[in-house]
């Protein structure tokens, strides 16, 4: 696990983007795993300046999004199909149809969770992963004592979350539903890279336990210190609680620029 906590808050999506574009590059129908909420965002922000731009090509491209609410219509504007593409699809130039996000309104919503996964792997699995974490330590909608080991199921989502996210829904828990469907963390850890943002001290337990703690079910992004590449990205405040944080720091000052991430 690299750890980066870089001085100014906006390299976080520089320093990401390089490498998504870097992957696309070398991979132009890469597999990318896309997440929502507030982390990614200024990643898609910088994805979308440098496509405006003419520097990368999303048009080959795939991608999978973590999870979806169960039961939202359509139309509704925090769908995650629907914010995924106006926060980062429509604004490249992804084929909409190698967007691909789990199917909330399934009549069978088990089949539809095995048939999510079977569509990943059938993809040739994830080449790079977007993340974020909850201030309760979840990643995708994967809830404290999940199992390390799961794959894509439906969930319920527990009150910490629904108050988190009640900020989308006009501050009203009730409006925020209690199951979803998710990626499991078995499934996400098949991801090639993962890269998790973290901002704000709001995220400083969940981040001590991610990068420090122990590996436990009660943190379910803890599991993310057994995978073998995964980059996490931090402001000062989101690694206020961390004893090794001036480690980091120096670490990554002194790496060769060649190594990338």
């Amino acid at each position: 696990m690299e750890v980066i906590i870089p001085s100014d808050a906006d390299r976080i999506a520089t320093i990401a983007a390089d490498a998504i574009c870097t992957l696309l590059d070398r991979k132009p129908d890469a597999v990318l795993g896309l997440a929502t909420g507030s982390s990614p965002l200024a990643i898609y922000t910088e994805l979308a300046r440098r496509h405006a731009a003419g520097e990368v090509s999303f048009a080959r491209a795939r991608a999978f999004t973590l999870d979806e609410y169960v039961g939202l219509p359509p139309e509704h504007p925090q769908r995650y199909a629907n914010v995924i593409r106006d926060e980062f699809v429509d604004k490249v130039d992804f084929d909409p149809a190698n967007v691909h996000g789990p199917d909330g309104l399934a009549d069978d919503l088990a089949a539809a969770a095995i048939a999510y996964d079977r569509a990943i792997a059938a993809a040739g699995g994830v080449d790079l992963q977007i993340l974020g974490v909850g201030t309760d330590g979840h990643i995708a909608f994967n809830e404290p004592s999940s199992s390390l080991g799961s794959r894509t199921r439906v969930k319920t989502l527990t009150r910490q979350t629904r108050i988190d996210n009640a900020r989308f829904f006009d501050d009203d828990i009730d409006q925020v539903p209690q199951l979803c469907l998710t990626q499991g963390l078995g499934t996400i850890m098949e991801a090639r890279h993962a890269i998790l943002v973290a901002t704000g001290a709001g995220k400083a337990e969940a981040v001590r336990q991610l990068v420090e703690g122990p590996v436990s079910a009660l943190w379910p992004a803890t599991i993310l210190q057994h995978h073998p590449h995964v980059t996490v990205f931090l402001d000062d405040a989101s690694a206020g609680t961390l004893t090794l944080a001036e480690y980091f720091r120096q670490t990554y000052d002194a790496k060769p620029a060649w190594q990338g991430i």
